[in-house]
């Protein structure tokens, strides 16, 4: 199922049902960063409080949301929004299950002349609960791969030693939370007029890792399309909101043809 809408994301929202949603995946304006054809003007507070509020009426029971930010610097200070962002995500009745980082490679932003070069973004994974789906990716090389471990697992507090199982240590384990991502990651259909377009890999490791095939994704702020494009291709459902006509066809050619 595929359902793309273009308008107002908090308009569009009130018809997704409560606790429809497993997973959203989507990266907000970050402050005034860029205007997105002018339509970034009325963007604040007052949006994405009501955004987030709404995002967890939607989100269903283990569900979890993908909150991909920057923060702008004006006048030499950063805003610190994003900070602001996930304590009111928090404040909704989400959990902060991780603070993850998106580390670019390539480039960065120049942010202040008297701080080093910007290149990351916040990833923050709120939770309604509990997750109910975690397929942690395992792709990060053990260096004491095919080595027996000791078998000690800890103390108790008594200090005698745990034991466990003595088993090999497995070729790889799970991924750390700080992700690299080059630039130019993304396909050759996504170089669009879209001026803030996230990495492919990047949505689609967050939906293989939060969700599973049949489950609905969803991104309030659709743009080019990039996580409506990657929750097809991983047969997952997929409901998509864009503001601005020009990005919302766009969007549509890649999500639904793409």
């Amino acid at each position: 199922m595929i359902n793309l809408m273009q308008g107002d994301c908090l308009e569009k929202m009130k018809a997704i049902p409560d606790g429809s949603v497993d997973l959203t995946v989507t990266s907000p304006p970050y402050d005034t960063l860029r205007s997105y054809n002018g339509n970034n003007d009325h963007w604040g507070e007052h949006v994405w409080k009501e955004v987030i509020s709404e995002l967890y009426r939607i989100t269903c029971k283990g569900g979890a949301v993908v909150w991909v930010v920057g923060d702008a610097t004006i006048k030499g200070t950063e805003t610190g929004t994003s900070f602001k962002q996930a304590l009111w995500a928090m404040d909704c009745g989400f959990n902060l299950h991780d603070t993850m980082i998106y580390k670019k490679t390539g480039g960065g932003a120049r942010g202040s002349n008297l701080c080093y070069w910007q290149n990351f973004e916040y990833m923050f994974v709120f939770s309604k609960g509990r997750p109910k789906t975690v397929n942690l990716i395992k792709d990060k090389p053990n260096a004491t791969a095919g080595r027996r471990n000791s078998g000690v697992n800890g103390r108790g507090k008594n200090g005698e030693k745990r034991y466990k199982k003595v088993t090999l240590t497995a070729e790889v384990g799970r991924r750390e939370n700080v992700w690299v991502i080059p630039a130019g990651n993304n396909t050759a259909d996504d170089k669009t007029d879209h001026p803030a377009v996230f990495p492919e890999s990047l949505a689609n490791d967050h939906i293989i890792s939060w969700s599973n095939e049949g489950d609905t994704v969803f991104d309030p702020f659709m743009g080019s399309g990039t996580t409506g494009k990657m929750a097809k291709l991983n047969n997952r459902n997929f409901i998509g909101i864009e503001l601005d006509p020009e990005y919302f066809e766009i969007a549509e050619k890649r999500v639904k043809y793409g």
